[in-house]
């Protein structure tokens, strides 16, 4: 995948997983698990996201 189509693509990820945070904790009982999960995944892509904008 060339630069600009990965580093979209990352920002699309990054935009549902901060949507599926958003969803989550907004249930009357958020699931804690899923959150910490959602979360690492997010700042995962944010960190790739600007690997990639440095170079």
């Amino acid at each position: 995948m060339l630069f600009p189509e990965r580093l979209e693509a990352l920002r699309t990820r990054h935009q549902k997983l901060d949507e599926a945070v958003r969803l989550e904790t907004k249930r009357p009982y958020p699931d804690g698990s899923a959150l910490k999960q959602l979360k690492l995944e997010k700042l995962r892509v944010k960190e790739e996201m600007d690997r990639l904008s440095r170079h």
